[in-house]
């Protein structure tokens, strides 16, 4: 019989504090549970889980000030941003999140995103983009692909009709206010880790007092792609990737040397 020396044990894997212990309400395989351990662990790995204020939006994440153990308040639809700026400037010591999905922040409001990117409101944003209103029963989003079929596209987006689809990131990007905007992608582990340093930077451009922060996840949505979760992955790589393409789109220069 062996023993072994649990002193000796390196620690390689714990729950987050700032992450509650509870079920969740998301569909199986969607990676909205993903993007909020990352977001938990980097809050607990740079000790701001006592000064964090949280917003949730209207969509899928709806409910996510259940699932996180810090203060979160709820917005209306499209208005995360706008709550947030608000919360911010009474609280300017306080670290201030929003987490938003695509039918939210980028269709109801877009105004909302933009004019906060624009004026360098000191926040940081959590973008969840599955290319449709996930909540609602699957409808076509600004995020919807060409020819990507959805409830209220059963023939696959019409770019003649519906335009194209909005690429946040690289429209956010081009706004003197914004400090760092990036995008990732939630649908295998070298790419969930990337997501990780990504939200750490975000977090970090907010500490350092250097203007608006955005992260954008690509995201799967198994039950309304209609795929199982490992097929949803695979589609996740094959069609969003190409057409929102991974990488930094910002970086404020205080932070290009910076590593984790």
């Amino acid at each position: 019989m062996t023993t072994t020396n649990i002193e000796n044990m390196q620690v390689i894997y714990q729950h987050p504090e700032a992450l509650l212990n509870t079920t969740t309400h998301y569909c199986p395989g969607c990676t909205h549970g993903v993007a909020h351990r990352l977001v938990a662990e980097v809050i607990d790995e740079m000790n701001l889980r006592q000064n964090s204020i949280g917003v949730a939006s209207v969509g899928c994440s709806v409910f996510t000030y259940n699932y996180f153990d810090f203060d979160f308040v709820e917005a209306p639809h499209g208005r995360a941003p706008a709550m947030a700026t608000g919360i911010k400037r009474v609280h300017p010591d306080r670290i201030v999140l929003t987490y938003q999905g695509d039918g939210d922040m980028i269709s109801i409001g877009t105004g909302e995103i933009t004019h906060a990117a624009a004026r360098g409101e000191n926040i940081t944003v959590i973008f969840i983009n599955n290319a449709n209103y996930g909540m609602t029963g699957g409808q076509m989003a600004p995020t919807t692909l060409p020819g990507q079929k959805t409830t209220s596209s059963p023939k696959g987006r019409d770019i003649e009709q519906a335009g194209y689809p909005i690429r946040a990131s690289e429209m956010l990007a081009t706004l003197d206010g914004a400090g760092y905007i990036a995008r990732r992608s939630l649908h295998d582990p070298k790419n969930i880790r990337l997501a990780k340093k990504a939200i750490r930077t975000a977090f970090e451009i907010q500490v350092r007092g250097l203007g608006f922060s955005m992260v954008e996840l690509l995201s799967t949505c198994p039950t309304n792609w209609h795929l199982s979760p490992v097929d949803a992955t695979h589609w996740l790589e094959e069609n969003m990737i190409p057409y929102y393409p991974l990488g930094d789109y910002k970086v404020h220069p205080a932070l290009k040397d910076l590593k984790f």
